[in-house]
């Protein structure tokens, strides 16, 4: 069988689909147009020209040109699973279409925040999405993202702080983060929290956490930490903090970090609590004042998710799901 994975890839979750495909013994590539950039000053320079006189991105056009003659050389494939439709226009993915006999797409951003055109959707045999309220509105079927890391057991680590927590800037975040920062003060928990931004931000981030004691470790940065080195930062904590983005109604990436590191979750997501590995003693959902955090989640051992309860969040069944390899 050959199946080809075509996403942007901006975290670099999506080569992990690629390596369980292949671990299966499936033919399997991938085509990561995130890597497709412009190679010096010249095409930045023309590129910026022609986005604002002709209304047109080169490097847009450059990435869709790279998946087409990319599929041309791969030949045709059994399925192909296309995790950004929204980076496409309608024309490269009518070509897309062409190249297999079975087309599907993963959204694992909401539609509110990531909108797809019906002309586009029209296009896949099936369509998964994370988002719950998506699911219900658009008849998608509704899939969690997945556990893509090697099970750890809790013992088999030596945490030294009680919270972590990594976010891009996002005021709705922001907001909240001051909130649980003074309560984890009064609590006199350790915790670490950076907040990664765009230039410019830093000065404005640190107005916000003016007020903050100088033990609270909050690290504020424009360079995105490499996606090898984020288990290593969970390690070191008994528990990860995960907060939702603006009309989000799905489950991050963060809660099956978690699950794979036996860590225990502190969220504002309220429909964590309709899953089956929902587990009070492992799970806190924050009210909006964070009143209900309390010393002894932190101090409660992690209660082991059951094993056929975990397995159903692991990448090789998410495969199975998705490309129907059961």
């Amino acid at each position: 069988m050959k199946i080809c994975v075509i996403s942007f890839d901006f975290w670099g979750y999506d080569e992990h689909i690629v390596e369980a495909l292949c671990a299966k013994g499936i033919n399997a590539h991938h085509i990561k147009i995130g890597d497709v950039t412009h190679s010096n000053f010249s095409e930045r320079a023309t590129n910026a020209v022609s986005k604002i006189f002709l209304n047109k991105n080169l490097k847009t056009e450059k990435r869709q040109k790279f998946v087409l003659d990319s599929l041309e050389n791969l030949g045709h494939q059994d399925q192909i699973l296309v995790l950004n439709p929204d980076t496409f226009d309608l024309a490269t993915l009518e070509k897309i279409r062409k190249y297999t006999d079975r087309l599907i797409t993963y959204l694992y951003d909401s539609l509110d925040r990531l909108a797809v055109e019906e002309q586009k959707l029209i296009l896949f045999d099936k369509i998964f999405s994370f988002d719950i309220a998506d699911s219900k509105r658009n008849d998608f079927e509704k899939l969690t993202n997945y556990i893509y890391l090697p099970h750890q057991k809790s013992e088999d680590q030596n945490p030294q702080m009680d919270l972590f927590y990594i976010t891009s800037y996002d005021n709705k975040r922001v907001s909240l983060i001051k909130l649980l920062a003074k309560r984890l003060i009064d609590l006199k928990l350790k915790f670490q929290i950076m907040v990664i931004g765009k230039k410019g931000w830093k000065h404005q981030l640190k107005n916000i956490f003016i007020t903050v004691p100088e033990q609270l470790n909050i690290i504020f940065s424009i360079k995105k930490i490499c996606h090898e080195k984020l288990p290593e930062y969970y390690k070191n904590s008994k528990a990860l903090l995960d907060l939702t983005r603006e009309n989000q109604h799905g489950l991050s990436f963060r809660v099956f970090e978690a699950m794979a590191l036996e860590k225990k979750i502190i969220t504002d997501n309220e429909y964590i609590k309709n899953y089956d590995f929902y587990n009070p003693n492992n799970i806190l959902v924050l009210n909006e004042t964070c009143s209900n955090l309390d010393k002894s989640f932190f101090e409660l051992p992690y209660q082991k998710i059951p094993d056929d309860v975990y397995y159903k969040y692991t990448l090789d069944n998410w495969v199975n799901v998705v490309f129907k390899l059961r």
